[in-house]
């Protein structure tokens, strides 16, 4: 791979990853214990809460550090 802005053929591929999301929600968990009047009530705050991965490839040149997408 070329670097678009200096020309140098020395590049290498690095994959990013970013993660977003709750892993636990305190409120569900308390109206989960009071709703079925139990300890397995505070599992309703895992409930509903999603992750969201995402992983973005790009080219960074190790010449001039410019990140470029092939």
């Amino acid at each position: 791979m070329i670097c678009p802005n200096c020309g140098n053929e020395n590049c290498e591929l690095i994959q990013e990853i970013s993660t977003s999301g709750n892993d636990y929600s305190v409120c569900k968990g308390l109206c989960g214990a009071c709703t079925l009047q139990s300890w397995i009530g505070l599992l309703c705050g895992l409930c509903g809460e999603g992750h969201t991965t995402v992983k973005r490839a790009f080219w960074i040149c190790k010449n001039c550090g410019y990140k470029f997408k092939a």
